[in-house]
């Protein structure tokens, strides 16, 4: 059985492991894992359904709500503020700690966790709950849009650090049903070099790794200075083009290192549940996977010590923007389209 290579950091000596070391042995432990499966088992492309067990949680979820509860949360399908995100807010002013029933706080938890794969719902909803502060994970809003059984509707998730959907495939050719956002601050506001205990490091020491088979010449285009600000929705804006982005282009690279990147990318998405993460990767690859840029970015490097805390992977139709710096953010938008 091949061991988790990802556990948290509390669940084995990975926060003891110095950048220094990590630099020695990324390399290793790229040719070591080169011929292994994704963390996932090998499946079949397939977007959430109205049968998965969120979507039918957000039913019997708008089905108990009051009329108050209604008119304050629910809204058409086509509303603007459906599509945006931030890294901290509450798409309405009423939460759940205040406006919902013990039942109805239940039920969102369930839809939440669901929406994550079981090695990591758990995890991610502990995170949710701290960074949230005293309240916890009942500090978060939610929203609905459209109504569930008319083909349109959508849930939306948000709190400090979190912005979660659940759409039942409401939204055609949209990995998670639009942007989402997750990040985590663990031990303090300004991390340590290793970030101790952040349930989301283990993705920069991948992207490190792919970093690490990249030869001199392949680090010069891929390394720049200073990443994107984060201005809410417009962090994750499309841009439409296949060439021209920051970074290292996919066609530059080896088809070794092409198929570590995948992997890398596969691992990334493991906190989320299959149906999504599946989606992601189908729109990815038909976007054309040459046409996706890799940057790691020095200007916010912690320690200073190369290895990148600040990278992206951006591609016409996607952004993937993981900023470590000084915790996790990390903000996601996969479309069939621009």
């Amino acid at each position: 059985m091949i061991p988790n290579p990802f556990p948290h950091p509390s669940d084995c000596g990975c926060s003891s492991l110095t950048r220094r070391e990590f630099l020695k042995t990324a390399t290793g432990l790229a040719v070591a894992t080169a011929g292994l499966p994704a963390l996932t088992s090998p499946r079949a492309f397939a977007a959430p359904t109205k049968k998965d067990q969120s979507e039918t949680l957000v039913t019997t979820l708008y089905k108990s709500l009051t009329e108050e509860q209604k008119k304050a949360v629910c809204f058409p399908f086509d509303h603007p503020l459906r599509s945006k995100v931030d890294n901290n807010w509450h798409i309405v002013k009423q939460k759940l700690a205040d406006f919902y029933t013990k039942d109805q706080q239940a039920m969102v938890k369930e839809i939440f966790l669901s929406l994550h794969s079981p090695e990591y719902a758990e995890k991610v909803f502990k995170q949710v709950h701290h960074d949230a502060g005293k309240a916890g994970f009942n500090d978060a809003a939610i929203a609905l849009f459209g109504e569930p059984g008319t083909g349109n509707f959508e849930f939306v998730f948000t709190g400090r650090h979190v912005t979660r959907r659940c759409d039942g495939d409401s939204v055609e050719g949209a990995a998670f049903g639009g942007p989402i956002f997750y990040g985590h601050a663990a031990e303090s506001f300004n991390e340590k070099p290793n970030h101790p205990g952040n349930i989301y490091w283990y993705q920069a020491m991948r992207a490190n790794e792919a970093f690490q088979m990249l030869s001199g010449k392949q680090r010069e285009l891929a390394v720049l200075g200073e990443g994107r600000k984060e201005e809410g929705t417009d962090t994750v804006k499309l841009s439409g083009k296949k060439s021209g982005l920051p970074g290292i282009p996919m066609s530059e690279l080896t088809r070794d290192q092409k198929d570590h990147v995948r992997k890398v990318m596969a691992d990334v998405l493991a906190p989320f549940r299959k149906a999504d993460a599946d989606e992601a990767m189908k729109l990815v690859e038909q976007n054309g996977f040459d046409h996706l840029h890799m940057a790691f970015y020095k200007n916010e490097d912690i320690g200073e010590d190369g290895v990148w805390d600040v990278w992206q992977i951006e591609g016409p139709a996607m952004v993937w923007y993981f900023r470590g710096a000084p915790h996790v953010h990390t903000w996601v938008h996969i479309r069939e389209k621009a």
